[in-house]
C-alpha cells in the first residue's frame, strides 16, 4: 500500500500514471490530490497527468532511476538498517569541514566509490564531509547546481540508499555530512513544477529568472517544499547540516523570512532527534545577521562562507588583482578578513561600484560562525581555464597555516591537500542541442570580455572536461604532493589539540604585517610567513621559545626567525 500525493492547486484533473495503467486521483484540500494503491510499494514506478498533459515526474519525487525526464519511483526510507544509533552528532561551527564532488572524487563518480577514501578524510584531520549538490539534475555529469529533482538522489551517483549509505559509513569513521541544496532556482531542463502549480513568480527576478515563490499567491506550499525538503534530508537520511546556495537569491519580503522559517523548523528537529543540525550560508551580502539568531531578527543560520577571507588570502598568494579581488592584495586586506571577517563591512567595493557589507561585532559574534578557506567549487570552477591557483608549494603551505590557524571554521576542497595538478572545469551534460549551444556559447562570451581566445575556454560539454577533473589519487604518494599532504596532517593534529587555536573568539587573534611578512599571534604561538620569494628574516619580538612545526627548512634566532623563499613555520613563545 502507498499514498501517492501532489499539490497542484489549479488542475482540473490530475491523474497518477503507472507502468501498467492510468488511476484518477481525487481533490482533498489546498489543492493537493491523492490517490492509494494497494498494489504500490517501494520500487514502485509512477508519474502525473495534469489535465491530459503527458506524464510528469513528481515534484518530490524521491527516486528518478531513467534521469529527470522519466517516471518517479517510490523509495521507502525507512527499509535502511541504520548502525549510526552511537553518533550523537557534531556542532560544526570550528570544526574541520572537506568539500568534495563525487562526480569528480572518483574516477567511478559514485557514493560508494568516495565512501572508499573516508578513512583517509579521518586520518587526515577532516571532521565534515561537504557534499556538493547531489539532487538529480540532468544527463551524468555536472555540478549539480542545475537540479530540477530536489528530492532524489542523483542515479549515476548510486540513487537514494547509496546516500544513506554513504552517511552511515561516514558516521562509522566518525564523520559528519553536510549536504549542498539548492533552493534559490531550478536548471534549465527537466524541470516541470510550472505545470503543478505557482513555484515562480515574476514578482522578483534573479539571474536564473523568474524567482523562486516565496512570498506571492501559493507561496506557502512552496515554501513548505523548501523546508520538508531539508528536513527531510536530516531524519531520512541522517544528514548533519545543509550548505544552502546563494541565499542573497531566496527573495522574501514575507513577514518571517524562509530562512527564519527553515532555522526554527530545523532547531525544533534537532532538539526532537536529540543531536545538532547545522545550517550553512553561501552568502554575497556580508551581513552578519545571517547568523544572528531568529529571536533577535537575524536569519538564524548556523555559520556561513566568508568569501572576502578567501579573496585577501588568494590575492595576496598569487598577486592577482582583477574582477573581484581588485579591493583585495595587500596584507592589510587579510589583516582585516583575518580579525575583522569582512573586508567590505560598510566600505565601498569597487567592483560592486557601491557600498557593501555590515561590520561583524566581536561581542556578539565568533569565529567559528564564519568558514575560511583558500579554495572552493566556485573559486576554482569559475576561472576561465577551472585552473586551480598557480601557487608554489611553499606558498599552498601558508594559505593551510592561515585558515587552519585562524579562528574561523577551516575548509579544504578536494585535492587542495596535497596541492592537486587536476583542474576543476565548469561541466555540463545537457541532451538538448540548443541548450548545450548556448551555455557552450555563453562561457565563451563571459571569459571572452576578458580577453580570452573562445578556442582556449573548455567545453562544458565535452566528456574530457569532466574527465580532466577527477583526482588523480596517485599523486598523494609522489612529491611534492606527499610533503604538501603532510604538512595538512600536522596542521590538523596540531590544531585538535591546542586550545588556542580551537579559540574562536574573534578577539583571540592578532596579526603584524609588512609587505613581504605575516607573524599572526594565537596565544602563546605564532605563525610565521615569509610572503617573499627570497629568504629572509622575519622579526618575532622575542627570540625566546621554539620551533613547532615549519614547511621545510627554518631557524629560530636573536633576530626573528629565518625562513626561505615562501616559508612557514609556527613558533611557540
Amino acid at each position: 500500500m502507498h499514498t501517492f500525493r501532489v499539490w497542484v492547486p489549479e488542475a482540473t484533473n490530475v491523474d497518477l500514471v503507472l507502468r501498467d495503467g492510468v488511476l484518477p486521483m481525487r481533490s482533498v484540500d489546498d489543492g493537493w490530490w491523492e490517490r492509494q494503491v494497494a498494489e504500490a510499494h517501494h520500487g514502485t514506478d509512477y508519474a502525473y497527468s495534469v489535465d491530459g498533459s503527458d506524464p510528469l515526474p513528481d515534484p518530490r519525487s524521491p527516486w528518478q532511476p531513467d534521469g529527470v525526464h522519466g517516471f518517479s519511483r517510490v523509495f521507502e526510507a525507512a527499509r535502511f538498517e541504520w548502525s549510526d544509533d552511537s553518533w550523537t552528532g557534531r556542532d560544526i561551527r570550528g570544526s574541520v569541514f572537506y568539500e568534495l564532488h563525487i562526480g569528480t572524487f572518483t574516477l567511478e563518480g559514485t557514493l560508494d566509490a568516495a565512501a572508499e577514501h573516508l578513512d583517509y578524510l579521518a586520518v587526515l584531520g577532516v571532521e565534515v564531509v561537504s557534499l556538493m549538490p547531489v539532487a538529480a539534475f540532468p544527463g551524468v555529469h555536472g555540478w549539480g547546481y542545475d537540479g530540477v529533482d530536489l528530492y532524489a538522489v542523483h542515479a549515476p551517483y548510486g540513487g537514494p540508499e547509496s546516500l544513506q549509505r554513504f552517511v552511515d559509513r561516514c558516521h562509522d569513521a566518525g564523520l559528519a555530512v553536510c549536504l549542498d541544496v539548492v533552493y534559490n532556482h531550478l536548471g534549465p531542463s527537466g524541470n516541470y513544477l510550472s505545470s503543478f502549480g505557482p513555484y515562480f513568480t515574476s514578482k522578483h527576478d534573479t539571474p536564473w529568472g523568474p524567482a523562486v515563490n516565496l512570498d506571492d499567491t501559493g507561496s506557502n506550499e512552496v515554501r513548505r517544499w523548501i523546508c520538508d525538503n531539508a528536513l527531510r534530508w536530516f531524519r531520512e537520511f541522517h544528514i548533519d547540516a545543509l550548505r544552502l546556495d546563494a541565499v542573497h537569491a531566496l527573495v522574501d519580503d514575507s513577514p518571517v523570512h524562509v530562512l527564519q522559517q527553515l532555522s526554527t523548523e530545523t532547531a525544533a528537529l534537532s532538539a526532537q532527534l536529540g543531536r545538532p543540525l547545522g545550517l550553512v550560508a553561501e552568502s554575497d551580502l556580508n551581513d552578519p545577521r545571517t547568523v544572528d539568531p531568529v529571536s533577535e531578527g537575524g536569519k538564524g543560520m548556523t555559520a556561513q562562507w566568508n568569501d572576502d577571507f578567501h579573496h585577501a588570502l588568494h590575492s595576496l598568494l598569487t598577486g592577482e588583482r582583477f574582477g573581484y579581488y581588485v579591493d583585495f592584495g595587500e596584507p592589510a586586506a587579510f589583516a582585516k578578513t583575518l580579525t575583522k571577517v569582512f573586508m567590505h563591512d560598510g566600505t565601498y567595493s569597487t567592483f560592486r561600484h557601491k557600498v557593501w557589507g555590515h561590520p561583524v561585532d566581536p561581542r556578539t559574534h565568533r569565529g567559528g560562525q564564519y568558514l575560511a578557506y583558500t579554495a572552493t567549487h566556485d573559486q576554482i570552477g569559475n576561472r576561465a581555464l577551472g585552473d586551480r591557483p598557480k601557487l608554489t608549494p611553499g606558498q599552498v603551505a601558508i594559505g593551510a597555516a592561515l585558515v587552519l590557524t585562524s579562528p574561523y571554521t577551516p575548509m579544504i576542497f578536494m585535492g587542495e591537500e596535497w596541492g592537486a595538478s587536476t583542474p576543476w572545469r565548469f561541466f555540463t551534460d545537457f541532451e538538448e542541442p540548443e541548450l548545450a549551444d548556448a551555455v557552450r556559447t555563453g562561457r565563451r562570451r563571459e571569459f571572452a570580455e576578458f580577453g580570452w581566445d573562445a578556442e582556449d575556454i573548455p567545453d562544458p560539454q565535452d566528456p574530457e572536461t569532466w574527465r580532466s577533473s577527477v583526482l588523480d589519487w596517485s599523486e598523494p604518494d609522489e612529491a611534492p604532493h606527499r610533503e604538501l599532504l603532510e604538512w595538512y596532517r600536522h596542521l590538523l593534529k596540531f590544531r585538535a589539540r591546542m586550545p588556542e587555536l580551537r579559540d574562536d573568539s574573534l578577539t583571540s587573534v592578532e596579526i603584524e604585517y609588512e609587505q613581504n611578512y605575516l607573524v599572526v599571534k594565537r596565544g602563546s604561538l605564532r605563525v610565521v610567513a615569509n610572503l617573499a620569494a627570497t629568504e629572509a628574516v622575519v622579526p618575532l619580538e622575542t627570540a625566546e621559545g621554539y620551533l613547532v612545526m615549519s614547511f621545510g627548512e627554518a631557524d629560530l634566532g636573536i633576530g626573528g626567525v629565518w625562513l626561505p623563499g615562501h616559508g612557514v613555520a609556527i613558533v611557540a613563545v
